[in-house]
């Protein structure tokens, strides 16, 4: 922390801000001489005055230690062609400039990363080495993705990587963020809740392999033009791996005779599309051509129908539909703020809420009393 540049942003902030120091040092929480000390160099400003100078002057934390410019992200962002992403690209350079802020309050991601990257000039191979190394941090940690519907927290609980769902235009499957101290996945919400399945599994490829640099935004993960594209194909094979691993697949599958029944509960016993459970049973020479394409002219709805998980199946719409905020970005925030170290602020942000109302709900919670006849 630079204190000769912390306290001329601090100057700029209360001049901008209409108030004398006075009046600013008491809305951050500060005496007057605290804050003439701190402004002179005699005393540094503590994390939770920065963080309180930062709210009450609309910027961020960084921008008082002395960040010159605007992230990359929103560097990239003002020249990308995909103007109609912007809006979900903004709220993703948001969450990943939060958690850059707590990283410097002393609350720091902890992400769990492959020590090298994988080896081979083959990029599926690369792809499959690399789910290899991912299922088994994930079965160490006593999930299998395989049969894990909820891969968003999964990835969270394994990997530390944020996830977060909320709207995306058409056209757009999700995005990666990957800052000094801030990684982040962030996908659409959908009422095709496999495809959005298949995506996490996609952007925790590029995650992991180190693809997502700043900003690395998905336009259809599908596209079979971006699909030839060296670092498409690793995801891809990664995400195949990592859902559906050839060894595991095959042990199940083993001396079944596969109906449109059995198939339909492998369906959702793998939560996959039916079209790409087909497809890997017949790479994987587990059943014909022509069997691959009678499963697979089979809708995620009729497969529903046909293994009895109509009731699964709805959920699974209603789960993909629904917007999440990063779970582990709520922890770290209300920690740093049960902690002193943070104002209600960006927790209050994060979920929605007027920090004002939520402050005092929470000075004022108490147990319904009994109901008494």
């Amino acid at each position: 922390m630079c204190v000769e540049v912390v306290a001329q942003r601090v100057r700029q902030l209360i001049t901008e801000s209409g108030h004398s120091q006075g009046e600013f040092a008491a809305l951050a929480g500060l005496d007057s001489s605290k804050m003439s000390k701190s402004l002179s160099g005699a005393r540094r400003f503590t994390s939770l005055d920065l963080a309180r100078i930062a709210e009450i002057g609309g910027v961020t934390v960084d921008w008082v230690l002395g960040a010159d410019a605007p992230s990359a992200l929103a560097g990239r962002l003002s020249s990308s062609p995909d103007v109609p992403v912007k809006d979900a690209a903004q709220e993703a350079g948001r969450l990943t400039q939060l958690r850059a802020d707590l990283a410097f309050l002393g609350y720091k991601q902890h992400v769990t990363l492959p020590r090298a990257a994988p080896m081979g000039n083959r990029w599926v191979g690369q792809g499959q080495q690399l789910a290899a190394w991912a299922r088994d941090q994930a079965c160490g940690a006593g999930v299998d993705p395989s049969h894990t519907r909820d891969l968003a927290e999964l990835i969270e609980d394994v990997f530390g990587i944020d996830v977060a769902i909320s709207q995306m235009p058409d056209g757009f499957d999700g995005l990666a963020c990957s800052r000094e101290n801030s990684r982040l996945i962030a996908v659409g919400t959908s009422t095709v809740p496999s495809r959005q399945r298949f995506t996490l599994a996609h952007e925790l490829g590029h995650a992991l392999a180190g693809d997502d640099q700043d900003l690395l935004v998905e336009a259809d993960i599908f596209d079979k033009r971006r699909r030839r594209a060296s670092s498409e194909v690793r995801a891809n094979a990664f995400a195949t791996a990592f859902l559906l691993p050839e060894k595991l697949l095959k042990s199940e599958t083993s001396g079944v005779t596969l109906t449109e029944e059995s198939f339909a509960e492998l369906v959702f016993r793998w939560w996959v599309s039916p079209s790409a459970l087909a497809w890997r049973l017949h790479n994987l020479n587990v059943i014909s051509r022509d069997l691959c394409d009678r499963f697979r002219s089979m809708t995620s709805a009729s497969a529903a129908l046909l293994a009895g998980e109509l009731g699964s199946f709805t959920e699974w719409i209603d789960a993909a539909s629904r917007r999440r905020t990063p779970r582990l970005l709520l922890r770290d925030t209300f920690q740093a703020y049960l902690d002193g170290n943070s104002t209600l602020r960006p927790f209050s942000s994060l979920i929605g809420e007027d920090g004002e109302a939520l402050r005092r709900s929470l000075e004022h919670a108490g147990e319904e009393p009994p109901l008494t006849s």
